[in-house]
């Protein structure tokens, strides 16, 4: 084949050595506009895996790539005066300059013809001269905006502005980050040393501090004499230091676009590198997929019956892992972008949240990287609660109001249908019992209805006649006398999404017969199929507040230890929050402000009746998934901050279920960000809910404050004791098992001793 790649970076290079080992006959052309040592960054970090993909591929340069690689296990968190590290990392710099100049010598030594200085306009212009060619050409592809209607490129430019440099600073025994606050907000550095005399220096901050410094009206000079200042104290007497010579004033600074294209090849023309997608410089991942891709379309290439079918099994194959790395780079990007919400934490917590950012580190892997640290901070976890060392941070308690629960897991509210007219029976009692005995911290009931009409369906149960408030009491008094669980009522109305089927007939369908007349704040049906409610009036909002609170008195006389107002999933006090369901003219719709107006005026009346003892929370929806047109992220903050200062003690933060037009996206711990960013916003106590399946799980929320309490759903479907498991999984003997079962208990962990055992063996 005859080859041309434009762009004469890692990509371009490894891919033209990588078609030169499979077969020397190719006649392989790279083409770049710079000088042969021209370079606008500083280091390149790769990792064990990428560099065994590359060993396979090529060992000689990877061999000399190795010789000049600066290694190093420990990250060092640097804030406030505090240096908290942690090691088992891993990690392995090179300066990009010599990578380039390692890649361009074996290139030439395997026949590559290398045109520096080479200007190139269009694609199209070698299209018909090439049998192949590579668009390689980098972030800002000029292949790809060629092609653009066919690449159909997705870029998102991010908001945090930083700018790479470098200094004569050892920094040779941590990848480093550096948090400085300054007059004007925050700065922070990324820093690593990639060979023996010069280390990496990425300066990070946000638009909002940049304008305050005036960097837009600096020279570089200038820009880079700032940096220096705000970091001196970091750089031992040595300065900070430019190499892009090309730029001018703000120009040095830039802002990270993250690139996807939904297409990745045209005809004979194929992007690869940053030109196809981008990782991140905060998790360092761009050189890797570089690297992977070039492997990969080499091997397509050279596999497949087809040039054609070679670009789509690439295509296919490497967005699924560039989507992969994507997601960890948002995860990390984002956490960078709202650092500022975290900078108020404790040292150990800032770092664990920092380590934790991209998902990719998890609590248990951590605990392989460096055992000595992680138990460190567990047990400054612990301490903070007033638990016991040696223990996970799911184990530790935690304190509201009067309520102290032993360990920080909830069993989420899960809708049973077997109510019979609104009254709880024996399926209620044994299913409710049996995960109080399973070890959970907190057990809630599912959304228990104040009123007929109130109900979502015919099988839910309620609190409206006396028999209600009796089987209630009946369960909470099982739970408080033989488990240390405490259990929470969830109260609700069901609004526009009542009067219908049971959840495993037609969910969300209305009745076959016997419907019931709804109440919502407009009069908008939940969708085409379901029966238009009625826009309350004055006088039905009347009547339901106070159905509310007569339901909360039962709650009370019931014993519960907490109670919760159900304000998310679109059910009627959901319906006023949500702008797509509340479309009133009158002081209830409208502005935010008069859409929380009875939201409040309910919960207010509520806590009134329930006292100022007891714990009381509210679950909302932090967002519609509608985009700007329903409750934002943004918004949810307002909300949870106007439900707490009228008393609540606790955000339950769910998300969705509000609209059948909603997009949610999923994924492990997918409504998480929702319950950190209430939390670490307002400086308020949540509870995290969605998919959250795994110990690993709930320990990463907690120890790294995304939330206070972790609420599991399904898994306490399947396991009832789920709780205790986990604690056998973790070798945590903290969890309190009843008394009849701890013979159970006792061999469960003998069991695990021995599958330990043989497997050290």
């Amino acid at each position: 084949m005859k080859v041309l790649c434009l762009g004469g970076g890692p990509a371009g290079l490894y891919f033209a050595i990588s078609m030169k080992l499979r077969d020397p006959a190719h006649e392989v052309t790279v083409i770049e506009r710079n000088r042969h040592n021209d370079t606008f960054g500083w280091g390149v970090v790769l990792s064990d895996d990428a560099l065994s993909r590359m060993q396979k591929n090529d060992p000689k340069s990877t061999d000399a790539i190795r010789n000049h690689f600066a290694y190093w296990d420990d990250i060092a968190v640097v804030h406030k005066g505090s240096r908290i590290v942690s090691g088992g990392h891993g990690f392995a710099g090179i300066g990009r300059m010599k990578m380039l100049l390692i890649l361009q010598d074996r290139a030439r030594e395997l026949g590559v013809n290398l045109q520096f200085e080479t200007e190139f306009r269009s694609a199209e212009d070698y299209r018909r001269q090439y049998d192949l060619v590579v668009g390689c050409d980098g972030i800002n592809s000029l292949v790809r905006k060629e092609y653009e209607p066919v690449f159909k490129p997705d870029i998102d430019l991010r908001q945090v502005k930083f700018i790479w440099l470098g200094t004569k600073q050892k920094f040779d025994d941590a990848f480093t980050f550096i948090f400085e606050e300054t007059p004007h907000g925050w700065f922070w550095a990324h820093v690593y040393q990639f060979d023996s005399e010069t280390a990496t220096f990425i300066v990070d901050c946000m638009p909002e501090t940049w304008d305050k410094w005036g960097f837009a009206s600096m020279s570089k000079e200038e820009t880079v004499e700032t940096c220096r200042k705000i970091f001196e104290k970091h750089l031992g007497g040595h300065d900070l230091i430019s190499n892009a010579a090309h730029l001018r004033g703000s120009a040095v600074w830039m802002q990270f676009p993250r690139v996807i294209c939904e297409k990745w090849y045209h005809e004979n023309v194929v992007l690869m590198g940053d030109a196809a997608a981008t990782g991140h410089y905060s998790i360092g991942s761009g050189s890797r997929l570089a690297f992977d891709s070039a492997i990969a379309l080499a091997d397509y290439l050279h596999s497949e019956p087809s040039m054609a079918e070679a670009f789509e099994r690439y295509q296919e194959e490497r967005r699924i892992e560039v989507l992969r790395l994507q997601s960890a780079a948002r995860n990390s990007l984002e956490w960078f972008e709202q650092v500022e919400r975290y900078l108020d934490m404790p040292p150990q917590q800032l770092a664990y949240s920092l380590l934790t950012r991209s998902q990719r580190i998890s609590h248990e892997n951590l605990r392989l990287r460096d055992a000595e640290w992680l138990r460190g901070a567990e047990d400054w976890f612990q301490a903070q609660a007033g638990g016991k060392p040696g223990h996970a941070p799911m184990f530790a308690p935690y304190q509201l109001r009067d309520m102290t629960l032993s360990n920080r897991i909830v069993v989420s509210p899960m809708a049973q249908y077997k109510a019979v007219d609104g009254t709880p029976n024996d399926w209620h009692f044994v299913h409710y019992a049996e995960r109080a005995k399973g070890g959970a911290g907190l057990v809630y009931t599912e959304m228990t209805c104040v009123s007929p009409e109130g109900r979502i369906t015919p099988g839910c149960p309620g609190l409206y006649k006396p028999a209600h408030a009796a089987a209630w009491k009946r369960l909470v008094d099982f739970v408080h006398r033989e488990t240390s669980a405490k259990i929470c009522c969830q109260i609700g109305h069901s609004g526009r999404k009542g009067s219908t089927q049971l959840g495993w007939e037609e969910a969300d369908h209305p009745l076959k017969d016997g419907n019931w007349p709804l109440l919502s704040a407009s009069a908008i049906a939940w969708s085409p199929g379901n029966q238009v409610p009625k826009a309350m009036t004055r006088e039905d909002m009347d009547l339901v507040r106070d159905q509310f609170v007569a339901a909360t008195k039962m709650v009370k006389r019931a014993g519960f230890d907490m109670i919760e107002l159900h304000a998310a999933h679109g059910y009627l006090i959901s319906s006023f929050i949500s702008p797509l369901s509340n479309r009133r003219m009158d002081d209830y719709g409208g502005s935010l402000e008069n859409r929380m107006r009875y939201p409040l005026e309910v919960f207010t009346a509520m806590r009134k009746a329930w006292g100022k003892t007891k714990p009381m929370s509210v679950r909302i929806s932090a967002t519609d998934w509608v985009g700007e047109q329903g409750v934002t992220p943004e918004e949810a903050v307002e909300i949870a901050r106007l439900f707490v200062k009228a008393g609540a003690d606790i955000i339950d933060v769910s998300a969705g279920q509000t609209s059948t037009e909603a997009k949610p996206v999923y994924g492990r711990m997918f409504q998480t960000p929702f319950s950190d960013r209430i939390r670490n916003e307002l400086k308020v106590a949540t509870m995290a809910v969605g998919n959250i399946y795994e110990p690993d799980h709930a320990n990463s929320i907690l120890m790294a404050g995304r939330a206070d309490l972790v609420c599991l759903a399904r898994p306490h479907l399947s396991d009832p004791y789920w709780t205790l498991h986990a604690a056998v999984a973790l070798g945590d003997e903290a969890a309190e098992w009843p008394l009849p079962y701890r013979a159970g208990r006792d061999q469960a962990y003998r069991l695990r001793q021995k599958t330990q055992e043989a497997v050290r063996v």
